[in-house]
């Protein structure tokens, strides 16, 4: 983010059924892939699930235990690299940071849109691959995750072009653009 942003976003934060629920499906894809949601991985996963939103790993290292205690970031980095490679977590490379996966998209390639104003962040469906993915095969590349992200400004943060009116109904994230409805889990900053 390059300054404060004006104007605060409200988002609902998820709630404790959502987190659940998010974590039973990771458990299932975990189990089902024939390896297991360890105490430390799923505490992790829990954790940004919650945060709704980009986190560091030092910010888990951090807010891993409710107690006193601190968890190693050794730990917290092998959860995030576990859930990584099992697509239950992307990293957002110009962050620097991680963000829980869709439950309903588990696995799946993903595109993220960032603001760069209020820090909004949502997954929405990745486009047809189908190209990159002939490209890389043509290349000698086997391509095992893919993670876009577009930079930008949300539609409650980008200033109104000139001669248009800023219609309320407009001011949302637009949920058709994206080819589906929001997120059971839906990131706030």
């Amino acid at each position: 983010m390059t300054s404060p942003c004006p104007h605060d976003r409200e988002t609902a934060p998820p709630t404790a059924a959502q987190v659940e629920r998010a974590l039973d499906a990771a458990a299932a894809s975990v189990a089902a892939a024939g390896d297991r949601l360890t105490r430390p991985r799923r505490r992790v996963l829990e954790l940004l699930h919650v945060a709704g939103a980009p986190a560091k790993a030092y910010d888990l290292v951090a807010t891993y235990h409710r107690e006193a205690r601190v968890a190693t970031p050794a730990t917290v980095y092998r959860a995030l690299q576990f859930l990584e490679t099992r697509g239950l977590v992307h990293r957002l490379s110009s962050l620097k940071a991680y963000v829980a996966c869709d439950p309903k998209r588990l696995g799946s390639p993903a595109v993220f849109l960032l603001c760069d104003c209020c820090g909004f962040c949502r997954e929405v469906p990745a486009p047809d691959l189908a190209a990159l993915n002939a490209a890389a095969t043509a290349a000698g590349y086997e391509i095992e995750r893919i993670t876009l992200e577009g930079q930008g400004l949300c539609s409650a943060c980008r200033p109104p072009r000139p001669g248009a009116a800023r219609d309320p109904v407009l001011q949302t994230e637009p949920e058709a653009a994206a080819g589906s409805g929001p997120a059971s889990i839906e990131p706030r900053p």
